[in-house]
């Protein structure tokens, strides 16, 4: 299994023109709401979702399984894939997805013309090393879905439902039976500290899901979000969801986590990427940021994409560093800094 390397978009909902270059560890996008992170993250899990399952077909088959993937997990109005042209220039209805791999050189192409007339992507899998080579991953949305599993997959599977298909995945992922061993120590020193943070452990009955501790086992719907957000991880662990080449991507981890916990999710993700599971993921959070500049070893490998409008009819432009203190701009500690400057003139007033 490869990493992802390179993402292009044109023309594609908020973007004109994007080039991104990632790490093989962990991917960090920041940026002000409307600024395409969570598109982002869709449009690479796609990718790897069309190499696995039923995405994963003939030839013939395989050629729409992209345009299928993006369809189902973007839910355009009336399943029309051209709404997610960037139309502030009626004239630019051309446009593409690329990404690339490093195993195998693999490059996904997907050119696109969004006219009246041609409501579909026009799909090239320009290198089938792409889709012959699977790249698991798993996809966790900002929406705990755990406690809200039981009866969700068949209403989801016989109902048109407005539920973007990661919803449905994600739940999928975590059914999965348990590992009968780890796939090595590091994984065993993981797994011991995220029983330790949500203070006990997972156990499924049917399809409900229930946290074991030493008093009783408690069903999810009782359990507060955040802790809930953890056991999924210890979850995808234990059976093997984020095994070494695995791909994950996590669309803003502190969405209803107590800071104190951050730590653990800055650690285990950290982890993970020594481990080789290749990660990308969104936040609005500064103590997250800084867990990663403060948790971050050398051999890390840890990459900073800021995506930003210098207007706001500006289309999104973007810039990539490795180095915390030079991510620009940053909205997020810009507000923190704002924050701390207001507090000083507070305190230097009613001296």
């Amino acid at each position: 299994m490869g990493k992802i390397t390179n993402l292009k978009l044109e023309n594609f909902t908020c973007f004109e023109k994007l080039d991104l270059e990632f790490s093989n560890g962990v991917n960090v996008l920041i940026g002000v709401n409307g600024t395409g992170k969570t598109h982002i993250l869709k449009v690479l899990y796609a990718a790897c979702a069309i190499t696995v399952g039923e995405y994963k077909q003939g030839e013939d088959e395989e050629r729409k399984g992209y345009s299928k993937k993006i369809r189902n997990i973007f839910l355009p109005y009336k399943g029309k894939n051209e709404r997610l042209r960037r139309r502030v220039n009626e004239s630019s209805k051309d446009g593409a997805i690329i990404i690339h791999k490093d195993h195998g050189q693999g490059r996904l192409y997907l050119p696109f013309l969004l006219a009246d007339d041609y409501p579909e992507f026009m799909e090239i899998l320009d290198n089938f090393a792409w889709s012959i080579d699977s790249m698991e991953s798993v996809y966790i949305p900002v929406k705990e879905m755990l406690a809200h599993a039981p009866g969700f997959l068949s209403l989801y599977n016989k109902r048109e439902i407005p539920f973007e298909e990661v919803y449905a995945d994600i739940i999928n992922q975590a059914y999965l039976p348990k590992l009968r061993t780890l796939p090595n120590p590091c994984y065993e020193k993981i797994f011991k500290h995220l029983t330790s943070a949500i203070g006990g452990e997972v156990i499924v009955k049917g399809e409900h899901f229930f946290l074991k501790n030493e008093h009783d086992e408690f069903e999810f719907s009782l359990i507060a979000e955040g802790v809930r957000k953890l056991a999924l991880i210890w979850l995808l662990i234990q059976n093997g969801s984020l095994n070494p080449g695995a791909i994950l991507f996590w669309d803003e981890p502190e969405a209803n986590l107590n800071p104190s916990l951050l730590g653990v999710v800055v650690e285990t993700l950290l982890e993970l990427q020594r481990q080789g599971v290749q990660i990308f993921l969104t936040t609005h959070n500064y103590v997250l940021l800084k867990e990663f500049d403060l948790r971050k070893k050398k051999e890390d490998a840890v990459r900073y994409i800021s995506l930003f409008r210098d207007k706001d009819s500006d289309p999104v432009s973007s810039h990539s560093t490795d180095d915390y203190l030079s991510i620009n701009p940053n909205a997020i500690a810009g507000t923190f800094d704002d924050l701390y400057d207001r507090e000083i003139k507070r305190s230097l007033a009613g001296v």
